[in-house]
């Protein structure tokens, strides 16, 4: 999994003789211990290992609610329904499975946009960022699948009405449809499809995520100050000290995901998922889960069905391309005052495209919801490619050591040890 030096060495004779044959201590060693990292990294690089967390939970959770759901349109209401009031622990199983999925996308929002303001997606972690995005769109398609599974009210309508949207597509939409569905309209059938692929992605979530940590060791990580490691002043030991950062930051997230599990367990569903579905009465107003409103502002800023789900879909696949529409040679933006300004628009424009898509699509919030769709798009296509070009940056200090301490100053303590080998040089 790591690209630098492995420094285990295996000291009794049981241990050398498995180290020969499968290197696996060696392996987490060099990866997880002794993998040098940037001294100057700060408490935004501790999302990563508080996703892992929050994924492992969602899995464990998920493994044992689906023991005592019933994936069928006549029985999943009342399954969950006993699962909240007969199974023991059941109503924490299930408020820390549902909670779990918005504090893991409060973690992969802060985690995205960290990406973005230190340029963490340039060369050469382009498919480090990558892996990513394809991550955040295997997480978007599993919490829509979850979002059905109660099989109340909101979630039976929000199947409705995404599902619906994918029979614009030209071509292939009604086939995929269809194959949605199994049937003619939304169903039993459609449970059971949606059941089955939201037990798989998880999975295939957690493969990605192997990759993108592999990913992460062969290139090193990024830093604030975006430069890469030029010597052992320059970094120190994963652990103990990115792995004590990483444990309390997560402890601390922890408090916080147990909040909403024990005080506002239902503040961020929606009241008519506790009505059962019931395809004669159409709620007085659908809308997805908090974490998809942006997009759903946009999907519904366009009046044309198929250039709204064009667009939708587009302002997460331009995610993918911000390696190559960034022409600055500056990684982070704490050095470029003139795109950090763009940038903290970008996110309030963000933020008032998830409050527009919770309001109802009529008046002024559609006009507010086209003019930041517009400023959304224009970032990455604009924005990005001519700011990169024609902006003066501030001077970029030589080192992370420089970066820590200020010029012509030294530093004491522990760096990674003189024969360890250093993230990878590269440029830009």
């Amino acid at each position: 999994m790591s690209a630098h030096a492995n420094t285990y060495v295996p000291k009794s004779r049981v241990a050398k003789w498995f180290e020969s044959r499968l290197p696996l201590v060696g392996l987490v060693h060099s990866s997880f211990v002794a993998f040098p990292v940037p001294r100057n990294l700060n408490y935004f690089w501790t999302f990563g290992a508080i996703l892992i967390a929050m994924l492992m939970s969602q899995i464990v959770t998920g493994i044992w609610l689906a023991m005592h759901y019933d994936p069928s349109a006549a029985n999943a209401f009342n399954s969950v329904e006993h699962i909240m009031r007969d199974v023991n622990y059941g109503w924490l199983l299930r408020y820390m499975h549902a909670n779990g999925a918005s504090m893991f996308f409060v973690a992969v929002y802060i985690h995205m946009f960290r990406a973005l303001y230190y340029g963490s997606y340039k060369a050469p972690r382009e498919i480090l960022y990558i892996l990513g995005v394809i991550i955040y769109l295997l997480m978007m398609a599993t919490a829509f699948l979850g979002y059905t599974l109660p099989w109340g009210q909101m979630s039976f309508w929000g199947a409705t009405v995404i599902t619906s949207i994918l029979g614009a597509i030209p071509i292939v939409g009604e086939t995929i449809q269809s194959l949605l569905w199994g049937g003619y309209s939304v169903g039993s059938p459609t449970l059971n499809r949606f059941f089955s692929l939201h037990y798989l992605l998880p999975f295939m979530i957690l493969g990605v995520v192997v990759l993108h940590v592999w990913a992460l060791h062969v290139t090193g990580q990024n830093n604030p100050a975006g430069i890469p490691i030029k010597s052992s002043k320059d970094a120190v030991p994963f652990t103990p000290y990115a792995t004590v950062k990483d444990v309390f930051a997560t402890v601390v997230f922890g408090i916080f995901f147990a909040y909403w599990i024990f005080y506002q367990p239902n503040y961020l569903g929606h009241a008519d998922n506790y009505v059962p579905a019931n395809a004669a009465v159409t709620p007085a107003h659908i809308v997805p889960e908090w974490y998809f409103l942006p997009f759903y502002a946009i999907l519904r800023a366009v009046p044309d069905k198929l250039g709204g789900v064009i667009l939708m879909f587009s302002a997460v696949i331009i995610l993918a391309f911000a390696p190559w529409l960034d022409t600055s040679r500056v990684r982070s933006s704490n050095y470029r005052p003139i795109y950090r300004q763009f940038f903290w628009l970008f996110v309030v424009v963000t933020v008032l495209l998830g409050w527009l898509g919770s309001k109802p699509p009529e008046g002024g919030y559609v006009i507010a919801a086209r003019l930041c769709t517009a400023y959304y798009f224009l970032h990455f296509l604009v924005v990005m490619p001519l700011v990169g070009l024609f902006e003066t940056p501030d001077r970029v200090p030589d080192s992370i050591l420089e970066s820590v301490t200020g010029p012509g100053k030294q530093v004491s303590g522990a760096g990674i040890p003189a024969g360890a080998a250093a993230a990878p040089q590269t440029k830009g």
